[in-house]
């Protein structure tokens, strides 16, 4: 993706579920487990890079014994930075007591930190506010009783923050922020301090209180404090928490937007974002790794035993189709194909663009991440082709050029941009600092013929197009090529994301900007008054008043429309601009339908309420979120 976005933040949990010598005595290594963590986090790393966080609890733990330790970063090498200083732990303990003591597990457990058996992992992108350590997760929520202990990390964000803060007045809690990071934690601590009651007075009357400590430990029910806490939330999320006494999980929204997976043995429970990073970290076979199903939670109890609990009644399955464009790595092989399918999808309407002119046609792709999707889209253009050379060879139709240059034309591939060192613009004028963005990209020169090729540029998705505008067309149009055609692998992103991808501004998206000129060019701002007549006249309404705004124009319309507005006067070629149609989005991604961005149809009511109070922000000029 060219225009640079946050999104999409990653979670990773290990529970070991033997005594910790096993592992020392198996592998050779106390840090068997976090080394784990450090490869599910790195191969994770495209999902958060503002800062990371780690935490661990060792189980039945001693009175006086420290038993959880956290530590947060926000150092550019956020993964690097925690885990050398976990690493610093061990050796210390070398220092300490010598080379032995790296093989005693229990030694290590009463002196070591980070030597215990639950762990949680979290990269951050910050969707909104500011990057401080405190804002990473994981988050804690403390008391001396070990089993009302909360850490919590997720992927997530919630529609109805307000109303989840009102609720905790209502329970009459008093929390220090809004963030529904805070909200989300002080819900389910709440009701993980009710249970621990439950609990306690059911046996108090027979046990002392020390003997009510284990008995709570043993008999908490995670999925009950779940299902308690998770009823109220309006959003798409993957939470995992774990509890002091050594219980955990990890709990997926009931539209499945936020993706989470598993994988179980005799010697581990492991939940990551991304299904490679538990291929990577435990070299197993991806058909044994599982999807953890929507509304559903996967509990780990302090004897390590797990299940799968349903925790809310499962809707629709809307799983992020972004996910799978664009996020998460490619190294997954559904991604993979589908990706490659993507490209391949666009065929027809490249040719069109093009004139049918291969001849006269280079091929390329930006950034790097698109290179999947070229991919499939040169190996569409080689099906095109095999069925021409068919038609020609079998109907004897006659045709230009001999045989030899019949049965050995290929389109023509090169690596016409990339994306130079960055650059920094410093304290500089508007003007100057377009000049800058300018030179981020760079192009690989003689080799387009000026004035007779046509470039074909793909790239996964096209949001905001300032990248576009800015840098790559300029970048482009200094090879003098007759015309660009710029192609998303991404339908046109016409609606604002609530659920976790920092896209929440209409006036940001080029779609938007695109209908909004061709509303005044036609002289139609009445529809703009009458949407935002509706969007604040009806605040808790289920219906995306917005479509209107689109309803007016086609998907070309609107697509020459952005070609317009990103071919700058100093372009000299023909621009145009094609983007991937809903409809062979979900051909080439049947599993994730969740399309809320490209069409408006959101998956919960809290997603009608954002997109209509986003559209009234911006006839109110108010740069600000949405939720």
């Amino acid at each position: 993706m060219s225009d640079a976005i946050k999104h999409e933040c990653g979670i990773a949990m290990i529970r070991l579920r033997k005594p910790a010598q096993y592992y020392i005595d198996k592998y050779g290594t106390a840090s068997f487990a976090a080394n784990r963590l450090y490869v599910l986090m790195q191969k994770q790393i495209n999902r958060g890079q503002d800062g990371a966080g780690v935490a661990n609890i060792k189980i039945d733990t001693k009175p006086g014994t420290r038993y959880i330790s956290r530590y947060r970063s926000i150092e550019t090498s956020a993964v690097n930075d925690i885990f050398d200083k976990i690493s610093k732990k061990f050796k210390k303990a070398k220092k300490i007591g010598g080379t032995e003591v790296l093989t005693d597990a229990g030694w290590l457990k009463e002196n070591i930190a980070f030597s215990g058996e639950v762990w949680l992992g979290h990269l951050r992108y910050g969707t909104h506010g500011e990057n401080s350590i405190e804002t990473c997760h994981p988050f804690l929520k403390q008391n001396n009783w070990r089993s009302r202990n909360l850490v919590m990390a997720g992927n997530f964000n919630m529609t109805n923050n307000e109303e989840l803060f009102s609720k905790l007045v209502q329970l009459g809690q008093h929390p220090k922020e809004k963030t529904d990071t805070v909200t989300v934690m002080e819900k389910v601590g709440h009701f993980l301090d009710e249970e621990n009651q439950r609990i306690f007075d059911k046996y108090k009357h027979n046990h002392t209180n020390e003997q009510l400590t284990h008995i709570i430990e043993n008999e908490l029910d995670v999925a009950r404090i779940l299902r308690r806490s998770c009823r109220d939330f309006d959003g798409g999320y993957a939470m995992a928490g774990m509890i002091g006494n050594g219980s955990a999980f990890v709990v997926r929204d009931p539209s499945g937007i936020r993706p989470a997976f598993y994988y179980a043995d005799d010697e581990v429970v492991v939940i990551a974002s991304e299904k490679p990073a538990i291929k990577s970290a435990f070299n197993i076979d991806f058909n044994a790794i599982q999807e953890i199903k929507p509304g559903h939670a996967i509990v780990i109890n302090k004897d390590g035993s797990y299940s799968e609990e349903e925790i809310l009644p499962a809707r629709e399955k809307k799983s992020c189709s972004f996910e799978r464009i664009y996020f998460s790595r490619g190294t997954d092989p559904g991604i993979y194909q589908e990706r490659k399918n993507l490209g391949k999808a666009l065929i027809p309407q490249i040719l069109k663009a093009i004139d049918f002119d291969l001849k006269n046609t280079v091929f390329s792709y930006i950034p790097n991440t698109a290179e999947t999707a070229f991919l499939g889209l040169i190996e569409g253009l080689d099906e095109y082709l095999v069925a021409k050379r068919k038609e020609v060879l079998l109907d004897g139709k006659p045709h230009v050029g001999d045989l030899d240059e019949l049965l050995s034309f290929r389109p023509r591939v090169e690596k016409l941009v990339s994306k130079d060192v960055k650059l920094r613009t410093f304290i500089t004028s508007d003007e100057d600092r377009d000049s800058m963005v300018a030179s981020v990209y760079d192009t690989t020169y003689e080799v387009i013929r000026p004035g007779i090729d046509t470039v074909v540029v793909i790239d996964d998705s096209i949001v905001r197009g300032t990248t576009l505008e800015k840098s790559i067309l300029t970048t482009l149009d200094k090879l003098n090529p007759k015309r660009i055609v710029i192609v998303s692998s991404a339908p046109q992103i016409r609606f604002p994301d609530c659920y976790g991808i920092d896209m929440s501004r209409m006036k940001e998206f080029i779609a938007f900007r695109a209908a909004i000129a061709l509303i005044k060019e036609r002289k139609m701002e009445d529809v703009l008054e009458h949407v935002y007549y509706q969007c604040i006249s009806n605040p808790y309404s289920t219906e995306n008043f917005v479509k209107e705004v689109y309803s007016n124009f086609t998907d070309e319309e609107i697509s020459n429309k952005v070609a317009d507005i990103v071919t700058t006067s100093e372009i000299k070629a023909e621009v145009k601009v094609i983007f991937q149609t809903v409809e062979n989005l979900h051909k080439c991604i049947p599993d994730h339908s969740g399309d809320w961005y490209f069409t408006g149809d959101y998956p919960t009511t809290g997603g009608f309420r954002v997109v209509n109070k986003a559209f009234a922000n911006y006839m109110e000029g108010k740069a600000v979120r949405a939720y």
